[in-house]
């Protein structure tokens, strides 16, 4: 007997091959292959006698096989698997292409449904490539029962070594087998007045659809209850929060008039606006919840300064996390400068070296020991430590710690705050809860932020500072290579640098991500470009007389430090790298960012890259390569082409390609279904106002156990890793 908690290894007809396959898709137990949702469907359901076939139809056959047998083309080096297959009205030749074993599968005489596309050799039809299914040999057969011809049949996310057709051939059995198990998640009342498929039923209809209409309920409801949850989720966070407490900070006007005044640099409207607001709402003596959302360049990170200030010179402390110790240590620098007439202790704490800037040495940072630097933190005597996720570890404690910023990190939850605190010097106070403010500069469309993001309350930075040269980019054809080549070595040659970007490290990398591109339809047969065989390339081929740094992310951090550093020394003309450089990186000499596969990333992701360059006075330039003459990639690029706002083409990712990749969506787990739900704004309100209705007759859900079980699995997957 299995359950839904039943693990992979127990399933019958799993073996230990498909238990690895299914676990590079996350899948380790029954919950998790019932809810590996397709992707799309094909339509074989096009039932036609053979004498009525036509070129380019897709269609399922039934026929005889009358002979079948194995050959290998002369030019290509390909095997064909050739058959005959013949009904009551005529005969049709029928080709595989490189599947050989289908001889042992299939043999002279089986009866079989054959679904696939019809196409033309010569002056004769066949059909290409079909998916296939036995039957008996008395003809018998319950149609209700195909699986993978003859009717709507799922494609599924898979990865090599796994088919869609082996997942069709164990999830039919294990549906038939949990069906009735699986218990309802959306309260009764919901169900019924938005006509929803009850989950027994979705869950098989999903899966192996009687028709379109049904596959269509069934992804919706299904849509739907992702979106509720998530609503459930952040509406219950956003009220725990504000019942918790934490310490005002009155406004130090004069403070911050004296920081403001101290800039080399005039602020925008906009990042007084949002400082303003930041400052005020540090005030209250309820825990901030803000997400500072900023496009590329627009000052973040001096709001962020404004308001820690504030905090610090109240003698209390600031911990300031970023994702990567690059980053981190950047940020070191940064608010080093910033600082340094204002007499603050700011601490750095990294994988191995710890430093710290002293009030007396403000711009001297030294070495100190990750004891002494944990002391000085408990003691108080650190104003801001900055770091990567080490700032949350066991070991490190404040004193008397009261806001929190994040960089690119938005999952924070109440208790990985309360985490921070639980063992300082005023646990024996009354709990107090540090202010969080998280920055990004990924612009989230108003779907995202009204669910993933729907605990925060949100500023946006819509103005980049005076005197920024907008960055001409254009898309590069094949043929205009060459051209790119010599643009670039004539910027080297005034002085300036340039970005090279590739998708992968090494050519022979196969993991799923990598495999999944955002034109896959049209992708999937091009070189992609790689890292460590393009830096070759331009160092022995193209510009072996400049200086080629290769940087990516199995480099050590030491590694990347050290070629980082001479990137920004301009000891290197040109870097080659990965998406490594997406975030944070600050090298205002550099004006080429030249992106190889560019429709391998979303348009988010390209204009983080174009965030790169351009952040001087000189004219910069974004190069975009793509060898795909899909119409997709086409509509993509010319968005980022026609556009400098990152706001805009946030709207636009999301309306083409999806909301997969927006800042960290990839790592909540949340289905491709639901995710490509977050287009629809109905569907988004409806959720959000269902969610609303429940918690205000129930604000505990004491009437919905197992909804609230739910929302506590997907707390727990979405919180800060």
């Amino acid at each position: 007997m299995i359950s839904l908690a039943t693990p992979i290894e127990k399933v019958p007809g799993i073996g230990a091959f498909f238990q690895r396959k299914l676990k590079k898709l996350g899948i380790k137990t029954v919950r998790d292959l019932v809810f590996h949702f397709p992707r799309r469907y094909e339509d074989f359901s096009n039932f036609i006698p053979i004498r009525t076939v036509k070129l380019n139809e897709v269609c399922t056959i039934k026929g005889k096989i009358i002979e079948i047998k194995n050959r290998r083309t002369w030019k290509k080096k390909m095997s064909l698997t050739e058959a005959l297959v013949q009904d009551e009205t005529g005969a049709i030749k029928v080709v595989w292409f490189n599947r050989p074993y289908l001889t042992k599968v299939l043999k002279k005489g089986d009866i079989v449904f054959l679904s696939g596309k019809i196409a033309i050799r010569g002056n004769g039809l066949y059909l290409s490539n079909p998916a296939y299914e036995k039957i008996s040999k008395n003809n018998e057969f319950d149609l209700s029962k195909l699986s993978h011809t003859g009717r709507l049949v799922p494609v599924y996310p898979e990865t090599e070594g796994l088919s869609s057709r082996w997942l069709r051939y164990i999830l039919k059995p294990v549906l038939s087998a949990i069906k009735n198990k699986i218990p309802e998640t959306l309260p009764e009342e919901i169900i019924k007045k938005n006509n929803f498929l009850p989950i027994q039923e979705a869950i098989w209809q999903i899966h192996f659809p009687d028709s379109e209409k049904l596959a269509k309920e069934a992804q919706k409801r299904f849509s739907f209850e992702e979106l509720f949850l998530i609503e459930l989720y952040v509406l219950r966070a956003r009220a725990q929060l504000s019942a918790e407490k934490a310490i005002p900070f009155p406004i130090n006007v004069d403070l911050i008039k004296k920081f403001v005044a101290s800039l080399p640099f005039k602020l925008t409207n906009a990042q007084k606006k949002c400082a303003w607001r930041i400052l005020k709402d540090l005030e209250k003596p309820k825990p901030m919840n803000r997400l500072l959302e900023g496009d590329v360049g627009s000052g973040k990170t001096v709001v962020a300064a404004i308001c820690a200030l504030n905090v610090i010179k109240q003698n209390y402390q600031v911990a300031f996390m970023a994702p990567t110790e690059i980053l981190a240590k950047q940020h070191f620098q940064e608010i080093a400068k910033l600082y340094r007439n204002f007499k603050v202790n700011i601490g750095l704490l990294t994988g191995k070296q710890d430093q710290f800037y002293s009030k007396k040495l403000p711009n001297e940072p030294v070495e100190i020991s990750r004891k002494k630097l944990l002391e000085k933190t408990l003691n108080s005597e650190i104003d801001i430590l900055i770091g990567t996720h080490a700032l949350i570890q066991d070991k490190v404690k404040f004193g008397k710690l009261a806001l929190v910023i994040l960089d690119e990190q938005h999952r924070f939850g109440v208790e990985q705050r309360a985490k921070l605190l639980k063992e300082s010097k005023t646990k024996k106070q009354e709990r107090v809860i540090p202010h969080l403010l998280s920055m990004t500069a990924t612009p989230i469309p108003r779907t995202l932020a009204l669910t993933i993001y729907g605990d925060l309350d949100i500023s946006i930075l819509d103005e980049l500072p005076k005197g920024r040269k907008k960055v001409i980019t254009k898309l590069i054809k094949p043929e205009e290579r060459k051209k790119a080549y010599d643009f670039i070595r004539k910027e080297i040659k005034k002085g300036r640098q340039a970005f090279v970007i590739c998708p992968r490290i090494e050519s022979k990398e196969n993991t799923l991500e990598e495999e999944t591109s955002p034109d896959s339809e049209n992708s999937s047969d091009l070189k992609i470009k790689a890292v460590k065989e393009e830096y070759k390339k331009l160092s022995k081929e193209i510009f072996p007389d400049l200086r080629i740094g290769m940087l990516h992310g199995k480099l050590s951090t030491k590694e990347k430090e050290k070629i980082m550093k001479k990137f920004k020394n301009r000891e290197i003309d040109i870097l080659v790298s990965t998406s490594v450089v997406e975030v944070g990186i600050d090298v205002p000499n550099a004006t080429v960012m030249m992106i190889e596969g560019a429709e391998r990333f979303g348009l988010a992701q390209l204009h983080q890259f174009r965030g790169r360059v351009g952040r001087s006075n000189y004219q910069s330039y974004c190069f975009l390569f793509t060898n795909s003459d899909s119409k997709k990639t086409y509509q993509r690029l010319s968005a980022l082409i026609s556009s400098e706002d990152g706001f805009s083409l946030a709207e636009k990712d999301l309306e083409i390609r999806g909301p997969g990749d927006f800042a960290g969506t990839r790592q909540w787990g949340i289905p491709d279904l639901m995710m490509s739900s977050l287009k629809d704004m109905k569907l988004v309100e409806k959720a959000r106002e269902s969610a609303k209705e429940i918690l205000l007759q129930d604000p505990y859900l004491k009437n919905y156990p197992y909804l609230r079980k739910k929302i506590k699995e997907f707390g727990a997957r979405i919180h800060l890793e």
